[in-house]
């Protein structure tokens, strides 16, 4: 029996799943819980999804009205893991990634857990762990366990759709090296299954408000800068900044990439400042341009070696300082 058929057996053994994935969450994460809820009810069992806090908005589209927040419904969530008898743990590597709330409720539970992700250095605190650094998304490894546990033929457009929204947004649009030959084999059983594609790009695309646009245009316009001995560009954004633009969650998300986009850009910074704390995103190309050691040195932070994510609690001025004088610590001179 492999790892997938086991996690396939505690799901038909179980009555009361939980599914629970990261704060701030992603593609990734609405994509892979929406997919296992999906899968969870095609072998005849129910689930509940219990996440940190709200969907961004370019993911209104999905149908989350599954979920349940620790931000919006505490009381509800405690119960669901209160009486769970196993609880999946979807794209995080670590207890403290599902906020302080969650997370002694996380490690209070008695039952089994399962972790399905892919990010570095795991904890060991899940009874079943499937840890594939390899993998593009942990959407992909939700094909996987499909698959790998025999179960192939309930692969559908409703399970496939936010999985395939998962791998996209993960992949940056399956530009990211993490995109390897399995990641394109995984992405045509999707689009077997009936997965229209077109359509995820479309509402994903096409979906900006004029608000979004002109704070996009600012950041770009006014807070871009470029550190050309190393080909680094950062951009910050105050919470005045933020409010003059009328900013809603998931306005910023592309800014990184954006600014990466530049030509000869090593590495992009953006964070911006909301309930006192910076919240910062690090993009890089290439493996000698890492960032994650960076964002968890010093930025209470990590994840993959070019898209990476950290905070910090000083001022804006203190933090573009302090990436400024880290650069030249992380990041080769380009120009003597």
């Amino acid at each position: 029996m492999n790892i997938y058929q086991q996690i396939e057996a505690e799901i038909k053994a179980a009555s009361n799943i939980v599914i629970t994935s990261h704060k701030s969450p992603d593609g990734d994460s609405i994509g892979s819980s929406l997919g296992l809820l999906r899968f969870i009810e095609k072998l005849g069992k129910t689930a509940t999804v219990c996440h940190p806090d709200p969907a961004p908005g370019f993911l209104y589209w999905l149908d989350t009205s599954a979920f349940i927040l620790m931000k919006e419904q505490p009381e509800e969530v405690a119960t669901a893991f209160a009486t769970a008898d196993l609880v999946f743990c979807l794209d995080y590597n670590a207890t403290n990634r599902i906020g302080p709330d969650m997370q002694a409720l996380l490690e209070a539970v008695t039952c089994k857990t399962v972790m399905i992700d892919h990010h570095l250095n795991p904890e060991t605190f899940p009874t079943l762990a499937v840890s594939e650094t390899a993998a593009s998304s942990t959407s992909e490894l939700i094909v996987e366990l499909i698959e790998q546990s025999g179960n192939g033929a309930l692969l559908d457009q409703e399970i496939g759709t936010p999985l395939y929204l998962g791998i996209m947004t993960d992949t940056g649009s399956f530009r990211f090296p993490s995109t390897k030959p399995r990641t394109h084999e995984v992405l045509a059983k999707l689009l077997a299954a009936g997965v229209e594609h077109h359509l995820v790009h479309e509402v994903l695309s096409d979906n900006n408000t004029a608000s979004r646009l002109r704070l996009q245009g600012y950041a770009m316009c006014e807070k871009l800068e470029v550190l050309e001995d190393y080909m680094v560009s950062v951009i910050s954004l105050s919470k005045e900044e933020l409010a003059k633009y009328n900013y809603q969650k998931g306005d910023t998300d592309s800014l990184a990439n954006q600014a990466l986009s530049i030509q000869g850009m090593k590495a992009a910074i953006v964070f911006s400042e909301r309930n006192g704390i910076m919240k910062i995103s690090f993009r890089s190309k290439g493996e000698e341009n890492p960032v994650n050691i960076m964002a968890a040195e010093h930025f209470d932070g990590g994840g993959h070696a070019n898209a990476s994510g950290g905070m910090s609690d000083l001022t804006v001025t203190e933090t573009l300082d302090k990436i400024k004088g880290l650069v030249p610590e992380y990041f080769s001179a380009v120009r003597d």
